[in-house]
């Protein structure tokens, strides 16, 4: 009986994907004759300008689908072509969804009237599986409950300097080793790869107290890192599925990419519930044994081990792919803008104790405020986070008359905001730190105040990125460490490809030749 069950929801299955292929073809064939005609007439078609051409029913389905492998570049296109920088995409088998580069809808969205505009079920639901009930995936009294936790532990001195400590000693003993070793060898090196494995050695330190040793090559890739990048990637192809009931078909079955996902997910949960158990039982023993890691802080806090867990592997989640795209792109922008790497490197040579060592230390790098504003071009064009949604609680009117409807996904683009000329001018697609600056000489820098809506990378309002100074100190200890002593070059000169998932990369990874400066 159950057999035959699951041959008839197989027979359901394969009957719906081939209506699904018919209505493509028929609707492709309908709209190549459509703008045949518009062409042939010179008829100016409206809709363009604030959004994809719409049919009946289907809504943008073909656009959607024929540009499914170059979504950031489309929405980035309909933005730039939309008077208010707003456009609406409505297609069969989604939400209605606006997408939005204004930075006054931004600050709308993410403070005005923030309690309007959630998570949403269908967001928690992509990565629920995943993240469960940890403060990314949540909304109301639990995602309030666990901010201020963090918050306050993100707060204190005691972690700060366990961060520096720790970047000291992951830095020292493990990716200059490497690197000088590629200078000696002449070996290429992907260096992408090598700042996501630090990013999660590092991050796993601070969040769970936890060493998967990535950077040492005489190991093999910890099963933990493995499983973060599948259930990473397959989590974020959820948003992007042209229809959402194809993914959620395979999960009920459990096949294909949902497998995997299961699988890795499974992996993750018990890595970490493990560490927590290990953790605990240090801390029944001498609470001085747990560390300054926040793994102990929580424990410490008295709250239970799910919650614990799904509240690290947050952290993990948004702390082990972020600060290493952001200094992966900064590194090729600067091999491709020498004045601004001389510049750097005058203040990274200044803000060292002398020409053999880097004395770098919390205090110092606040000082680097032109070493701060490479990071920042850098993320304005390449943002770790291209895009993000909330869900409309109730009916709303955005601030440039866009109309919400309740249940709506409501996108903010900081990947479009980044290309705009009213926003940046005119050569906004050009890497120029200065613009962040409001000086600009040999004797010191000081940075603009940028509205958090215009450049919200870090997102704003009451959800702003509790990490936020934390992943400033460590990229700009990476950096200044690794520029000092090394050239970065990449190997190929072609123009890198930029790949929006839950935390965008490189496609293809960074593939660089290093060279000691001393020689």
């Amino acid at each position: 009986m159950y057999l035959f069950n699951f041959l008839l929801m197989l027979n359901s299955l394969a009957l719906l994907l081939l209506s699904l292929l018919i209505l493509f073809f028929l609707f492709s064939i309908l709209r190549k004759s459509y703008i045949i005609y518009i062409n042939n007439n010179n008829i100016t078609t409206p809709t363009t300008t604030y959004g994809p051409i719409s049919y009946p029913i289907i809504g943008c389905l073909v656009s959607f689908y024929e540009n499914r492998r170059r979504l950031l570049h489309w929405y980035t296109d309909l933005v730039l072509c939309s008077p208010t920088s707003t456009v609406v995409v409505k297609r069969l088998g989604a939400l209605r969804t606006i997408v939005t580069a204004n930075p006054t809808n931004v600050e709308y969205i993410l403070k005005t009237n923030f309690p309007n505009f959630p998570k949403g079920e269908s967001f928690t639901e992509i990565l629920g599986d995943l993240l469960g009930c940890g403060i990314f995936n949540m909304d109301g009294e639990l995602w309030s409950t666990q901010r201020k936790l963090a918050s306050h532990e993100f707060s204190t001195r005691s972690l700060r300097e366990f961060v520096v400590k720790t970047l000291e000693e992951e830095v020292s003993e493990r990716l200059i080793p490497l690197l000088e070793n590629a200078a000696q060898n002449d070996t290429v090196l992907d260096l992408q790869d090598l700042l996501k494995r630090f990013a999660f050695d590092t991050i796993c330190k601070v969040a769970l107290g936890h060493d998967p040793c990535c950077l040492d090559t005489s190991r093999p890739v910890p099963s933990l890192f493995r499983a973060f990048d599948t259930a990473a990637e397959i989590s974020a192809k959820r948003s992007t599925s042209t229809v959402a009931l194809l993914w959620k078909m395979k999960r009920f079955f459990r096949f294909g990419s949902e497998k995997k996902l299961r699988d890795a997910i499974e992996i993750v949960h018990e890595s970490v519930s493990e560490i927590i158990t290990k953790k605990r039982k240090l801390i029944l023993e001498d609470e001085n044994k747990g560390g300054g890691d926040m793994l102990s802080r929580f424990l410490m806090a008295g709250h239970d081990d799910e919650v614990v867990r799904d509240m690290v592997i947050s952290f993990v989640m948004a702390g082990r792919d972020t600060t290493s795209a952001a200094m992966t792109w900064l590194f090729w922008l600067l091999s491709q803008n020498s004045k601004a790497e001389k510049l750097l490197l005058n203040e990274v040579n200044r803000s060292c104790s002398n020409s053999n060592n880097v004395a770098l230390n919390y205090d110092s790098l606040q000082e680097m405020s032109f070493l701060k504003a490479c990071l920042c071009e850098s993320m304005r064009l390449y943002p770790p986070v291209s895009w993000d949604s909330k869900h409309a609680a109730n009916d709303d009117v955005l601030p440039d008359g866009t109309v919400v409807k309740k249940g709506d996904r409501v996108t903010y683009f900081p990947y479009g905001m980044g290309r705009l000329e009213e926003l940046w001018g005119e050569n906004c697609g050009e890497f120029k730190p200065e613009r962040w600056l409001l000086e600009d000489d040999e004797t010191g820098r000081v940075l603009k105040a940028v509205s958090p809506f215009k450049f919200p990378v870090f997102q704003a309002g009451p959800r702003v990125c509790l990490g936020k100074e934390m992943a400033f100190t460590q990229m700009k200890y990476v950096v200044a460490s690794v520029l000092k002593r090394f050239e970065i070059r990449p190997v190929c000169l072609d123009q890198p490809v930029f790949v929006p998932l839950l935390t965008a990369h490189m496609a293809g990874g960074l593939r660089v030749s290093v060279r000691n400066r001393s020689k």
